[in-house]
């Protein structure tokens, strides 16, 4: 029997306003080695060659940005993150994709093999880990979507909770590279 491919979506989700980062400009339109920290994030997503991609926007104008690129507009960004996951997971099923794998525009050292890892796994839910800690991308099959919009939670956990409460669904998968966010300004001058 063949197994029948799942088309995945790759999404970033890049709606929160950065109010850790004090600097003129929001966190994610900041200068990294040449480029901006959503470039990067963007480049290793469009790299990964995923079956489609997403950005779910919301507190900064990243217009220029991400010219051409797919965006959802979450109108709930500062409730936190999980009202970005549920806009990707209903931009997911409205175009009928069977999997999404959910990464973080302020994560701009994510490689493309780590997004093509987490695609191309079959688990229910499958979690990137870096040296054997738990990062980002994740990947939510869609048969695992109504378990995340039914589960309570942290309004700013993302798919953690669903994680917690579903261990038994969750596969790690271990990938080159480097999670590290930037929230400050701090986080920043580390990298530059």
């Amino acid at each position: 029997m063949t197994k029948v491919r799942t088309t995945t979506l790759g999404v970033l989700l890049a709606a929160g306003s950065g109010s850790r980062f004090t600097a003129p400009s929001h966190k994610l339109l900041a200068p990294l080695r040449g480029s901006t920290v959503v470039a990067h994030s963007l480049s290793a997503l469009q790299s990964a060659h995923l079956d489609g991609m997403l950005v779910v926007t919301g507190a900064a104008d990243l217009s220029s940005a991400l010219q051409g690129v797919p965006t959802v507009h979450n109108p709930q960004w500062a409730s936190g993150q999980r009202s970005s996951v549920e806009c990707a997971l209903r931009y997911a099923s409205e175009h009928s994709y069977g999997a999404v794998v959910i990464g973080l525009a302020d994560q701009p050292f994510i490689t493309p093999e780590a997004w093509r890892s987490l695609a191309e796994s079959d688990a229910a839910i499958a979690v990137a880990t870096y040296d054997g800690k738990r990062g980002n991308p994740v990947r939510l099959d869609a048969s695992v979507w109504p378990l995340f919009f039914t589960s309570p939670g942290d309004p700013d956990s993302g798919a953690r909770t669903l994680m917690h409460l579903h261990p038994e669904l969750v596969r790690e998968v271990a990938c080159k590279g480097n999670s590290a966010d930037i929230d400050t300004t701090e986080d920043l001058s580390k990298w530059t």
